[in-house]
């Protein structure tokens, strides 16, 4: 699954919702679910906040993808400003933009409920990130 859309905060709703329905065919745990649409949510805003900086100016890119050993794939990705230093953005309670009492915890989070987090980020080209999650009790479905 692929989708695309504008960096409003209104989408990140949108994206949580869509994403969760997508993933839901997998039978995930109401746990996995709600951590799921948790991360969607924070990849989301990140982009929209940081990215973009509240801009409604650009796209933010998610796709999905569901593994037949039970894992599904996610890449949120945006064409914003990009993160000058990832280590230091990775760290608990960092955030660049204090003036919007934002708690710095958004990839603390998504680390603490996915299996594997990548993130790859340069000024002025966009952040991608990548989630992988095992899910305990996914039903096996063709790709």
């Amino acid at each position: 699954m692929s989708i695309q859309f504008s960096s409003v905060s209104q989408n990140e709703s949108f994206a949580r919702v869509t994403v969760a329905s997508f993933i839901a065919q997998l039978d995930p745990t109401m746990d996995e679910l709600t951590e799921i649409k948790t991360v969607v949510s924070e990849a989301v805003t990140n982009a929209i906040i940081h990215g973009y900086e509240n801009k409604p100016t650009g796209q933010v890119f998610i796709s999905v993808i569901m593994e037949e050993d039970g894992y599904i794939d996610m890449t949120i990705r945006d064409e914003g400003i990009g993160i000058g230093d990832v280590d230091e953005a990775r760290q608990p309670l960092y955030t660049s933009k204090p003036e919007l009492e934002r708690s710095g915890m958004g990839f603390t989070i998504m680390e603490n409920f996915m299996d594997e987090i990548e993130i790859s980020s340069h000024p002025g080209t966009g952040t991608t990130v990548r989630l992988k999650k095992h899910l305990t009790n996914s039903k096996t479905l063709c790709n």
